[in-house]
């Protein structure tokens, strides 16, 4: 039984001593009062790839880059999910062609969704 569930619990051990060191270190350096140096106005600069900004840092963004961004990458994951399909398609025969199916149609429905809300457009 340990062997088989060894290896979860070393996750869990893991998962569990990464954030609660993180904390306890916090905590230990506000009580030693361990705090960086007070900030002066190098470390203020915005910082813009080595280029000093022109006008104002605080500007509105565009939504569309993010929405259209977030597009690509449900799109890139149905690629990532159809690839290992495509591969074992004579193995899983007609239950994993209805349930691929099923996939592509939910993600048709969400292009076309994009689509008429005109997300994918630039103008």
């Amino acid at each position: 039984m340990l062997s088989e569930w060894g290896h979860v619990g070393f996750l869990i051990v893991l998962a569990l001593v990464f954030p609660l060191g993180g904390v306890a270190t916090s905590w230990l350096f506000a009580r030693l009062r361990i705090r960086p140096d007070a900030p002066d106005p190098v470390k203020e600069d915005t910082y813009e790839c080595g280029v000093v900004t022109e006008g104002p840092t605080w500007v509105q963004f565009n939504f569309r880059y993010y929405y259209f961004a977030l597009l690509f990458v449900i799109f890139d994951v149905e690629a990532v999910f159809l690839y290992p399909w495509a591969v074992s398609f004579r193995r899983v025969a007609v239950a994993g062609f209805v349930e691929v199916l099923t996939f592509v149609i939910i993600l048709s429905i969400g292009l076309g969704y994009a689509w008429r809300k005109k997300a994918l457009e630039w103008t």
